[in-house]
């Protein structure tokens, strides 16, 4: 008896703290993607799965993946965030902005900021759900090495779990995107959204976590073609222009 008492608050622990089981579609294997950020375009057949943005319809007949940057503002919602400034990291007053794409960074230092920044991308996310989508990624889970040393990679995973347990509520799956060496699965994700993995030597990191269930983009030809000749029996690749343009391209191994 006196065991199970030290044992039961142990193990409520754990239980708490583990990622809770989900209902969810997974992204289909034997099959290629398509990355449709910059808008839709019909796909053949043999393209069983499409990345698309939150606010543009899913497909019918395909595995649809919802884009939604979690992490990082996007550049046309400047108006939207400008109310919500108090979530918005920065530094001497002013937001901390990820250069390369003219992203704010979100705050993710206080639990309070991380609970209302899961309420306002939990929104979103049910919205995909309820615009028929199967999964959910969200971007930019890397963005604390670009804070100036403001946030933290644990700041980050923290929030992951919210958004994690927000998109399982809502019966998707969850893709990791960015943060390659870091096993989302431990916290809940489900797959992983990796661009330009082979690039950058990443693949088999994701592989290690994903096994088969790594959607892999890339933007040079030379490292599509190392993507293809490396994981194409495994792997949904596809070579896509860096616009994600509708007419640009599209080719797969």
């Amino acid at each position: 008896m006196r065991l199970a008492r030290v044992l039961a608050p142990v193990l409520l622990s754990v239980a708490l703290a583990a990622p809770a089981a989900a209902d969810v579609d997974l992204p289909p294997v034997d099959t290629d993607v398509d990355y449709q950020l910059g808008g839709a375009k019909a796909m053949p057949a043999h393209v069983g799965i499409l990345v698309r943005d939150r606010r543009v319809a899913a497909a019918d007949g395909r595995y649809n993946v919802c884009y939604v940057n979690g992490f990082q503002t996007q550049p046309d919602e400047r108006r939207f965030w400008k109310k919500r400034m108090r979530l918005v990291l920065r530094l001497d007053g002013r937001p901390v902005v990820d250069e390369a794409w003219g992203e704010w960074l979100l705050d993710l230092r206080t639990k309070a900021k991380r609970r209302a920044l899961a309420r306002i991308v939990g929104r979103w996310t049910e919205r995909c759900a309820a615009d028929g989508f199967d999964g959910v990624e969200y971007d930019n889970l890397d963005s604390f090495t670009r804070s100036h040393g403001l946030l933290t990679r644990r700041h980050a995973i923290a929030f992951a779990r919210l958004l994690v347990r927000r998109a399982h509520a809502a019966d998707l799956a969850v893709g990791q995107k960015n943060l390659a060496g870091f096993d989302g699965s431990t916290i809940g994700f489900d797959f992983a959204v990796a661009e330009e993995c082979a690039r950058y030597r990443e693949c088999r990191r994701y592989v290690a976590s994903y096994g088969r269930r790594v959607l892999v983009i890339e933007y040079r030809k030379r490292d599509f073609r190392r993507a293809c000749r490396k994981h194409a029996d495994e792997l949904a690749i596809v070579l896509r222009d860096r616009d994600l343009t509708p007419a640009g391209v599209h080719r797969w191994c």
